[in-house]
């Protein structure tokens, strides 16, 4: 029998538990901020109304517990977060510090698609870019406050509602909102975010949507079975002081979200999306115990668990599709499990590149890759047609990549269905209905999965920096409290046992120490300690001194690792949403005394699946040529990799590391022109002129773009890099001053 490519999309739908309850009063509940609102109006609903319009594509998504019940709040008018108040507050009773707030966080938002579409809002933007702040509180009046109130909630409604007659008639107003007009986009937010759980209950009893769970508040279930599951896949990892062991925590939160999704849904789930794709042998039992069928995880979990890893060809495509696109079956003491491993990379192509790109081209690369696999999978078979039914599991967040796509991704999805809806050679499907039609044929001993997440199949984003660990400690000895009170039981004392669901949750650990940062890193670490206080209060103890101050200080850090994917326009503005999950590496006036002098103050990377991307900021009055050196070069180094190989081709080049290394890639940039030259080294110690479709711009900062076609890697691969100043190619200075830049091409 011959088969299409079946695919399977997954969209994960979660927010952090924002509410607080240190705040909340008998009528509504205090949230420290407004993303479940905002989110709620942009990205929940339109993605499964656009698949409506084309019935024989089949999908599923994926409602968090936590996220349904936070909707919940807003559409019964019981949430209260800081934005909303000033939103529906009379702009004569706005004091200063509300002033401030407003222009400091009504700007949050991608300025390229969400600001800049609208002239309102764009031409306030401006302002407050580049007059500042100061400058916006003195001259600015009410009506300037009001309509960018309106603007930042208008912003966030998806394009596919702006056809309502209230919507469309607030965008051709545009300005000059009232406070009548702010409360009623307040209504129609409301109004929008009602509809999201009985779209998805209607499609999924129509049969083309398939609605999963995670548990309840969003845990991160090996951990809280054992804290030590974190060395499986670090052996040396630094654990916390005590060992969180709690096993029977996990039961409760599938429990809850069962319950949860039987009350809102009508009939019991099937799927279990385990929190950031996390999974060990441990919890396997308390899932098929619970009932679901099936759970997913990532390819790097897979890669682990059968002590394999998943080489790609040029074009980012797996050698190996026969042993990922596939579902496998676990065996428990209590039931048997179904577990399907997505296709990192086409995942993340969704999640960070895609939006970057020209919708329909993106549409088409996306459909090449699936194409692409199907004539992989034929080839191992050695038939014409797939003669085995193959699943490949595309599977990623739902909400926040679509802020960096046109329109909110509308004409993305839009090409992307209308292809696969008349393509004959692949067949969308929710994992169930596979599932039904092709049981696993392959077994995975369950003793035998590895122990980790979707991120590089360990579980370090969450357990292991000091800062983490420290707040796995005070976890610890809040759950060991709420142990010495039997007499509290979920009947009795709710309030502590919510408290404790909700700081077992992933997103707080996520945030603490290393690894990621964000403009709220503050709240994240106070509503985990509003949490574990909001536990000792309900038990009649005191809160521990410890539960009372800021897990770390939340200063402006200095240098930082990439945080994700960034998709930067070349212009040479140096935009601060383009780069701010970017490295940085600061320079002029932070290091020792050969960088105080550098004219730069601060050095930028990151990068896509497309590209490379480097920033440099200058001190200010730097003018290349006179105080800056005029050439930048950049060096590749590919550690391990056999490829020709030369020295930098600079005169006066200290005989140090890693300035007397070897190289493989050299781009000389001009600053003063413009200007570029790619060179790829030779095996006679020279350089050879490459053709390049290198960016380069330089205005208020210089920025770079280089393709990674004109690099000699491949994905996956490990590269460095070094930046290198020089006047006629001569050596004057280089950055970073310790080692080089790591790379991952991804």
């Amino acid at each position: 029998m011959s088969h299409p490519l079946y695919v399977a999309f997954i969209w994960h739908q979660h927010q952090p538990l924002y509410k607080s309850r240190a705040a909340s009063t008998p009528d509504s509940e205090q949230y420290r901020l407004p993303w479940v609102r905002l989110h709620g109006t942009k990205d929940y609903l339109d993605l499964v109304l656009m698949l409506e319009k084309f019935p024989t594509l089949h999908q599923t998504v994926n409602l968090v517990p936590s996220l349904i019940l936070q909707l919940d709040d807003y559409v019964e008018g019981k949430a209260l977060d800081p934005y909303l108040k000033l939103l529906i507050s009379p702009l004569d009773r706005l004091e200063f510090k509300d002033k401030h707030f407003i222009l400091e966080r009504f700007f949050d938002a991608n300025h390229h698609t969400l600001i800049d579409p609208h002239p309102r809002y764009r031409e306030l933007f401006e302002q407050r870019h580049e007059k500042g702040i100061a400058w916006c509180l003195e001259h600015w009046q009410d009506a300037d406050y009001g309509d960018l109130l309106a603007w930042h909630n208008l912003a966030w409604i998806d394009p596919l509602f702006w056809d309502d007659p209230d919507i469309a008639r607030w965008l051709e107003k545009g300005r000059d909102f009232t406070l009548s007009d702010r409360q009623r986009i307040l209504s129609k937010q409301r109004e929008i975010i009602a509809r999201i759980v009985p779209q998805h209950r209607k499609m999924q009893e129509s049969g083309q949507l398939e609605v999963m769970t995670s548990p309840y508040t969003h845990p991160i279930l090996p951990l809280l079975a054992d804290t030590n599951s974190g060395r499986v896949a670090v052996p040396d990892m630094a654990l916390p002081q005590n060992r969180f062991l709690w096993q029977g925590d996990i039961s409760q939160h599938l429990h809850r979200a069962w319950k949860l999704y039987c009350e809102r849904f009508g009939q019991e789930p099937r799927g279990l999306w385990p929190s950031e794709q996390s999974v060990s042998p441990t919890i396997l039992p308390d899932i098929a115990k619970q009932g679901f069928n099936w759970i997913c995880s990532d390819e790097a979990v897979l890669g682990w668990t059968l002590r394999h890893f998943f080489h790609r060809d040029s074009t980012g495509n797996v050698l190996e599709p026969e042993l990922l696109y596939r579902p496998y079956r676990l065996h428990t003491s209590a039931g048997d499990l179904s577990i399907v491993f997505r296709d990192h990379r086409l995942s993340d192509l969704i999640g960070f590149t895609y939006g970057a790109m020209n919708p329909k081209e993106a549409a088409a690369d996306l459909v090449g890759h699936l194409t692409s696999i199907a004539r992989s999978l034929k080839s191992h078979q050695d038939e014409g047609t797939l003669e085995r039914p193959w699943l490949v599991t595309i599977a990623l967040d739902g909400e926040n990549c679509w802020e960096f796509y046109q329109q909110d991704g509308k004409p993305f999805l839009e090409a992307l269905y209308r292809t696969l809806s008349h393509h004959h050679g692949l067949k969308l499907v929710t994992v169930s209905e596979f599932l039904d039609r092709f049981p696993p044929t392959e077994t995975l001993p369950s003793e035998k999965l590895h122990s980790g997440s979707w991120v590089d199949g360990s579980f370090t984003t969450w357990i292991g920096d000091p800062v983490k660990n420290k707040a796995w400690d005070l976890l610890y000895h809040a759950r060991q409290t709420l142990a010495k009170h039997p007499e509290a039981t979920e009947e009795v004392n709710p309030e502590a046992w919510e408290a404790l669901y909700a700081a077992e949750g992933s997103d707080w650990f996520w945030w603490f120490g290393e690894g990621h940062s964000s403009e709220h890193d503050a709240i994240f670490d106070r509503l985990f300690r509003e949490h574990l206080a909001a536990l000792y209060h309900a038990l009649n103890e005191p809160i521990p001194e410890a539960v009372q101050h800021p897990l770390e200080a939340h200063d402006k850090k200095g240098d930082m690792r990439p945080q994700s994917f960034i998709h930067p326009i070349i212009d040479g503005v140096g935009d601060e949403h383009d780069w701010d999950r970017a490295g940085r590496i600061e320079v002029g006036g932070a290091r020792g005394t050969m960088h105080r002098s550098s004219p730069v103050q601060r050095l930028w990377y990151g990068l896509d699946h497309l590209n490379f991307y480097l920033r440099l900021d200058f001190k200010a009055g730097t003018e290349p040529g006179k105080n800056c050196p005029s050439e930048l070069h950049l060096l590749w180094y590919y550690p391990n990799r056999p490829m020709p190989t030369s020295p930098a081709p600079l005169y006066d080049l200290p005989d140090k590391a890693p300035l007397n290394y070897r190289f493989a890639t050299h781009l000389e940039v001009d600053l003063i022109g413009e200007s570029f030259q790619m060179k790829q080294a030779t095996v006679d110690d020279r350089w050879r002129i490459s053709n390049s479709r290198v960016k380069v711009a330089i205005d208020k900062c210089l920025e770079i773009a280089v393709p990674w076609v004109d690099l000699p890697t491949e994905p996956d691969w490990n590269l460095h890099l070094i930046a290198v100043l020089a006047e006629d190619e001569k050596f004057h200075d280089y950055i970073p001053e310790e080692g080089l830049i790591p790379l991952e091409m991804p």
